[in-house]
């Protein structure tokens, strides 16, 4: 039976006649793709401002979901945006709860065990999965928190951010990249990743044993890390 958990978000609809090329115009993947997708919110450097999943619900009905602290940044920087755009961007309100290993359902729990807080957190983690707060902010760039895979179409039109975004993948190479890392020893959020004395990057979660951490790209997989009084290891990429 799979376990299931309570997962709270904010909710942004975007409707009208204009709703998909006006979300295709805004945001980093291919709305009109399917019916759902990953994306990002940018700002014209490249820089996020909020990480999206994007359900439509008819032709010209789509719903935004996005980080509980983020609704109403998500819902203000597309208004700024809209111009003469025949588009409504109104807050909803849902509940959604997340199948771990599973898909994310809206307003009706589905069957299934309750999973706990360090359950979920675990799964997160392994998934390489980051979280606002923690693994994403206006700081981190997406191809370091490996979104480029999951978040962006190449192919699409333009949208904000999107000349950075394309630099990069194709000419540049980031400088970290987050991993998943399995840690002993007292090792703990915020802890320091050091070899040989050196710095080369930050735990940022961790739960029971295996953690998130941005490490920079020339540590080999192999390596064995300092992280506070204790110590981590790469998992494969």
């Amino acid at each position: 039976m799979p376990s299931v958990a309570f997962r709270p978000r904010a909710y942004v609809r975007v409707s009208g006649p204009d709703a998909e090329d006006f979300l295709q115009r805004m945001v980093s993947n291919d709305v009109a793709a399917g019916d759902a997708c990953d994306a990002l919110l940018l700002t014209p450097k490249a820089r996020i401002v909020a990480p999206l999943r994007v359900v439509r619900r008819a032709h010209d009905d789509f719903l935004l979901l996005t980080e509980p602290e983020l609704g109403e940044v998500v819902r203000s920087q597309l208004l700024r945006a809209r111009f003469a755009a025949k588009v409504e961007i109104e807050p909803e309100q849902h509940e959604s709860w997340l199948v771990l290993g599973g898909n994310e359902v809206l307003d009706e729990r589905p069957e299934g065990e309750d999973a706990t807080d360090e359950d979920v957190e675990r799964w997160r983690i392994e998934s390489r999965i980051p979280r606002w707060g923690r693994e994403l902010d206006d700081k981190v760039l997406p191809a370091e928190a490996g979104l480029e895979k999951t978040h962006i179409s190449f192919t699409k039109g333009c949208y904000p951010g999107q000349e950075p975004i394309a630099r990069q993948h194709y000419r540049g190479k980031v400088n970290r990249r987050l991993r998943v890392l399995d840690i002993g020893g007292g090792a703990q959020a915020g802890d320091e990743l050091t070899l040989d004395e050196k710095t080369v990057g930050r735990i940022t979660s961790a739960a029971n044993g295996v953690a998130l951490g941005y490490v920079r790209t020339e540590v080999a997989d192999d390596a064995e890390l300092t992280a506070g009084v204790g110590h981590a290891k790469m998992r494969p990429a």
